[in-house]
């Protein structure tokens, strides 16, 4: 056995040794009798591969109206490729000569600015710049230092003292943005990202000679119906550092644009496509050849359930709703009557698929004037940016009245026919509400008509916040409804949201939370998902705003299917005798009584600092339900604003399925006011 074991110790030695020698001798021929041979082949040839753009995918409304879409574009690009380092300035002088003259923008990414007299200053708010510029990865100076002694900093690294101080200032703009984008053989720079045709074929033709800088046709971004719905589609904008460390892994690079908000954020994955690449190859002698192209795969284009001729509609409703309110005030000449109103949303649902169909929020902007408007947008105490439709979150009033006494007739706390005194006001447990008038005995259905606040707090109070927040969330309020892009959960008052809260919660704030005050506060998504669910018999559906994805070549690639969210545990009888009910109170209201359709509805004001918040919910028609709508005007003061705001989307929805007349359109393509049928 030993003899064994020695012998095999003996031969791996020997393998190993020969082993060894073999990778000596090769090291020994690759380093010093063929180094001539390997250095020339390294000399000879060098290649680099370039990532090329994918095409973004589009965006369009469930007709195919454009909301965001691409047309052809043109950006001028330095490559690093043909040319070098010591003619870099040189070249940049002439490109910036030549689009200067042709009154064309450049990427100025610089934070210093420079004035008439040669004084250095940095740029008022771009705080992180500034502070990048100095750190340890760039220059590496003292957090103090100046924007002058930045400068000096500058010009020795980027050797361009022969220059005038304007032009200095701007060749190093260039330089640095160059550095920070990784500008090599793989990655060329981007000097201009949008010059027109006819500049293109100028500066083109100007610098024929200079090969490094080329004219390339590219996709922009472009948003056709701007102003439609901006808060839904969303903007597009250029990776950030941040942004860069997360989905370097990914793909991205440090130039690529990706959704920042909306619909172009939450579907990037599917709008984004793939990029292709061109590897180029350079011979010891400088010659440039392609030696292989991946073409790019365009991205896919999402179509939205929205419809763009509501979705304008409603927007203008909104508008008129605003000036209304602010008129009535003025009329009147009482305080807190909407004077102070300047905002106020919209949503409208298919009660089959819950699907939105229009998410207007006002004040709005224009998507196409985003980034030139935005210091103007981020400033306007109207706060424009904001979307109401979906997280906006607002008391609702007395829209939360239906879902009581849903919720109560379950329970069996009362029945239809249960008759409740009011006499003005609620006095149990020491509160004081008051009702907007002295109903005397009252049933649930004369309850929801009048909108009795004695009715529904005694209501609240023997079905207790319990059993009553189990239902609102089964219905959609205080918890968010499902929709793709980002949205409010809203607040629903109880002891889980004081213990948040860090308060307390008393069982006499019951009686408030049930006629929709205390904490209760929705945003029109959820108040429509709420309405829908009522005229959907108790099924509640998930809320959607993506209707399908098709591929660039036309292929379906996802269809959004109806699904179910939640079966809200009521009896349909129970609903049948809440929706009777919001009928009654809908056939009641002044503001409908033309209107030739049987209404769903309820109306609702809110409670709070300054003019009361105006809202309305409903779903038409009542006997065939088809939409659901959702309106709450901040300090609308009067509920009448908010009807007016239902009424005319509804005219819109309807017109032309002989139901409606069809109105007038206006020149920016809404639809107006219109006559009802006799």
């Amino acid at each position: 056995m030993k003899k064994s074991s020695k012998g095999r110790y003996t031969f791996l030695i020997t393998v190993l040794l020969v082993v060894i020698a073999v990778f000596v001798y090769r090291l020994v021929q690759w380093q010093i009798v063929q180094s001539d041979y390997y250095e020339n082949i390294a000399m000879t040839s060098a290649s680099y591969t370039v990532a090329t753009d994918a095409i973004r995918g589009e965006i369009y409304d469930k007709n195919g109206v454009d909301l965001a879409v691409n047309v052809t574009g043109y950006r001028v690009v330095i490559n690093k490729l043909y040319v070098r380092e010591d003619r870099l300035n040189e070249v940049i002088d002439r490109l910036l000569t030549v689009i200067n003259e042709c009154g064309e923008k450049w990427n100025d990414e610089l934070p210093i600015a420079v004035d008439d007299k040669g004084n250095y200053s940095f740029i008022s708010d771009r705080e992180d710049d500034i502070e990048l510029i100095k750190s340890k990865d760039n220059l590496n100076m003292n957090p103090y230092s100046s924007a002058g002694e930045c400068m000096e900093r500058l010009i020795d690294k980027y050797e361009c003292r022969s220059y005038d101080k304007k032009r200095q200032r701007d060749i190093i703009s260039v330089r640095y943005n160059m550095e920070r984008t990784g500008f090599s053989g793989s990655q060329p720079y981007v000097f201009s990202d949008s010059v027109s045709e006819k500049n293109m074929s100028v500066i083109a033709e100007r610098l024929q000679d200079e090969k490094s800088v080329t004219t390339e046709s590219t996709a922009v971004r472009t948003y056709t119906n701007g102003s439609i719905a901006p808060h839904i589609v969303g903007v597009t904008g250029l990776i950030s550092a941040e942004e860069y460390k997360e989905l370097k892994d990914k793909g991205y690079g440090y130039t690529d644009i990706l959704g920042k908000t909306g619909v172009e954020s939450a579907f990037e994955g599917y709008l984004r496509g793939e990029g292709g690449e061109r590897t180029y190859e350079v011979d010891s002698v400088g010659n440039i050849n392609i030696i292989s192209t991946k073409n790019s795969k365009p991205g896919d284009n999402v179509y939205l359930t929205l419809d763009a001729r509501l979705q304008k509609s409603a927007t203008k409703a909104l508008a008129e709703a605003v000036k209304e309110a602010n008129t009535n005030a003025k009329e009147s000449g009482e305080k807190h009557s909407g004077e102070d109103c300047t905002g106020a949303a919209v949503v409208v649902l298919n009660v089959k698929d819950f699907s939105v169909l229009a998410a207007a929020s006002y004040p709005g902007f224009d998507l196409s004037k985003y980034y030139t408007d935005y210091e103007k947008l981020s400033s306007d105490k109207r706060i424009p940016l904001y979307n109401r439709a979906f997280d906006g979150a607002l008391a609702p009033g007395s829209t939360y009245k239906p879902m009581v006494a849903s919720a109560a007739l379950q329970e069996k706390v009362i029945k239809p026919d249960t008759t409740i005194k009011c006499e003005s006001i609620y006095t149990k447990g020491g509160l004081r509400l008051r009702c907007m008038s002295y109903h005397d005995s009252i049933n649930m259905y004369e309850a929801i008509e009048k909108s009795c606040n004695v009715y529904f707090a005694e209501t609240g109070r023997l079905l207790g916040i319990d059993k009553m927040d189990k239902y609102a969330k089964r219905f959609g309020l205080g918890v968010r409804t499902g929709v793709e892009i980002g949205e409010s959960s809203g607040t629903l008052a109880g002891p889980e949201f004081s213990r948040e809260m860090g308060s307390e919660w008393y069982e006499t704030s019951v009686s408030p939370a049930a006629i929709g005050q205390s904490d209760n506060q929705f945003t029109p998504l959820q108040l429509a998902t709420y309405v829908a669910t009522i005229a959907n018999d108790g099924t509640r559906l998930k809320t959607h705003v993506v209707d399908r994805i098709v591929s660039y070549d036309g292929k379906e690639v996802l269809k959004t299917e109806p699904t179910v969210v939640e079966k809200v545990g009521i009896d349909v009888n129970n609903l049948k005798q809440v929706q009777k009910a919001m009928n009654m109170a809908t056939s009641s209201y002044d503001a409908l009584s033309d209107f030739n359709m049987q209404i769903a509805g309820k109306t609702g004001t809110a409670e709070n600092i300054g003019s009361d918040h105006a809202n309305f919910i409903c779903y038409a028609p009542y006997d065939k339900p088809e939409i659901a709508i959702a309106v709450m005007v901040e300090h609308g003061g009067k509920s009448t604003v908010a009807v007016n705001v239902g009424k005319k989307i509804l005219n819109a929805y309807f017109y032309g399925k002989g139901l409606q007349e069809i109105p007038e359109t206006n020149k920016d393509g809404t639809v107006g006011e219109q006559k009802n049928k006799n």
